[in-house]
């Protein structure tokens, strides 16, 4: 499965960072890339949306609707 969203507040590598520690330890997490310039957030594996949404709003971002 992969997801893909929209995310605000990213302004760099390291906020890209936060985002991807974040999202890799929810089970089932395959993969996770976060883009600061596109304001993306891509997923693979079986997760479920609300916790990524929930870990990436935990580190202090905001998922776009």
């Amino acid at each position: 499965m992969s997801l893909t969203l929209a995310v605000s507040g990213m302004s760099c590598t390291g906020c890209e960072s936060n985002v991807e520690s974040a999202v890799s330890e929810l089970p089932g997490c395959e993969g996770v890339d976060a883009d600061h310039e596109a304001g993306t957030v891509a997923v693979e594996g079986e997760v479920d949306q609300g916790a990524v949404e929930a870990a990436i709003e935990d580190s202090g971002y905001e998922v776009a609707d």
